[in-house]
C-alpha cells in the first residue's frame, strides 16, 4: 500500500500553527488547530483580516506594504496620530508635527512623506523611521488629494478639492509644478511610484483613469464602478482600486492589468475615505486601512493576496 512518506519521501510534519516553510502541495498537521493543512496556489484574489488600528479614523494617509506600513493623520477632526504596522499589529509611534485630515502620503514604513490636508494646507513632513520633520511646503495647498512615491526623496502630489488638476513633483528638497491632470478631481485613488503611476476615480462617481510617465498624464481605460474616496495599491501596470462611495459605501475591488479594470473579490468591510498602501504588484501589495462605514469610522485593516500567491488550505471531512 502506498503511503504519504513513500510517495513524498518524508512523513507528515507536525507543526503548531501555519507552517510558513511549506512548499506547494506539502501536507502537514496543525496541532494548534487540530487539522491537516497543505500549501496550494491561489486561483483568485481575496481579502483577509489584518491587525486592527488603535484608533478608528478616516481620510488618513499611509505608506509601505502589508508587511511593514505606516498610517498617519485623518479625522474625525484633525489627527496627528501615527501608527506603525509590523505585518501583524499596529503600534503608536511619534505624531505628525501638524495634526491634519484630508491629507495624503507616500513612501515606506521607514522613509515616508505627508503633505497637504485640511482646508488647503501646504505643510510637508518627512518620516525617518523614528520621527517627523517639517520640510519645504507644497507650492499649492491641497486637500482631498492623492500622493504617490516610494520613499521620502521623491513623490507626486496631485488632484484635490475643488476639481484640482495641479500636479507637483518632490525631488527630496522642494516641490515643483509639472504637467496637470487631464481631469481635475478630489478623493481619487492612486498606485505606483513617482515615475510610473496611475490615478483613478474621484468626485461624484468619476470612472476616469490616467497614467503618469514622469512627464505627463494620459487618459486610459475607465474603472467599471465610479466612486470617490477609494483606496489604491500596486504598480501602474498591476494595481488595485478598492472601497469608496458611489451612492452607497462600496466594498468593490477592481484589478488593473496595465490595460483595463476587472472586478475581483470585495472588501469584507465596505467603506469610504480609506487608506491604501503598497507599490508592489497587486498579487501581494493590497492593504486597506481605516475608513468611514455606514456605522462611522473603523479601525479595520484588510490584506490582499492575489491569484498565483501561496495559500494555506485546510482539509475538512463531512
Amino acid at each position: 500500500m502506498s503511503t504519504y512518506k513513500k510517495e513524498v519521501g518524508t512523513a507528515v510534519q507536525n507543526n503548531a500553527g501555519d507552517y510558513t516553510g511549506a512548499v506547494e502541495g506539502q501536507l502537514w498537521y496543525n496541532s494548534t488547530a487540530g487539522s491537516f493543512q497543505f500549501r496550494s496556489i491561489s486561483t483568485a484574489g481575496a481579502w483577509a483580516t489584518g491587525g486592527t488600528l488603535n484608533n478608528a479614523k478616516y481620510i488618513t494617509a499611509g505608506a509601505g506594504t502589508k508587511a511593514a506600513a505606516l498610517n498617519f493623520g485623518g479625522g474625525p477632526g484633525q489627527i496627528a496620530n501615527t501608527e506603525l504596522y509590523d505585518g501583524t499589529s499596529w503600534t503608536e509611534v511619534n505624531d505628525l508635527n501638524t495634526a491634519k485630515s484630508l491629507t495624503a502620503g507616500s513612501g515606506s514604513s521607514t522613509s515616508a512623506m505627508n503633505y497637504g490636508g485640511n482646508a488647503g494646507v501646504a505643510n510637508t513632513e518627512v518620516w525617518n523611521a523614528t520621527c517627523w520633520t517639517e520640510v519645504n511646503d507644497l507650492n499649492t495647498g491641497k486637500a482631498y488629494h492623492t500622493g504617490i512615491g516610494s520613499d521620502s526623496t521623491s513623490a507626486v502630489a496631485t488632484g484635490g478639492n475643488p476639481d484640482v488638476i495641479n500636479t507637483e513633483l518632490w525631488n527630496g528638497t522642494c516641490w515643483s509644478e509639472v504637467n496637470d491632470l487631464n481631469t481635475g478631481r478630489s478623493l481619487l485613488g492612486s498606485a505606483g511610484i513617482d515615475t510610473a503611476a496611475i490615478v483613478f476615480g474621484g468626485n461624484a462617481g468619476v470612472t476616469n483613469t490616467e497614467s503618469w510617465n514622469a512627464t505627463c498624464w494620459t487618459e486610459v481605460n475607465d474603472l467599471n464602478t465610479g466612486r470617490r474616496g477609494l483606496g489604491g495599491a500596486g504598480t501602474y501596470t498591476s494595481a488595485l482600486g478598492f472601497g469608496g462611495y458611489s451612492t452607497v459605501y462600496e466594498g468593490k475591488t477592481e484589478s488593473w492589468n496595465g490595460t483595463s479594470w476587472t472586478e475581483v473579490a470585495d472588501l469584507s468591510t465596505a467603506r469610504f475615505g480609506l487608506c491604501g498602501a503598497g507599490n508592489e504588484s497587486n498579487n501581494s501589495s493590497g492593504f486597506a486601512i481605516s475608513g468611514e462605514t455606514s456605522g462611522g469610522p473603523t479601525p479595520a485593516t484588510e490584506e490582499w493576496t492575489g491569484a498565483g500567491a501561496p495559500v494555506t488550505e485546510t482539509i475538512t471531512t463531512s
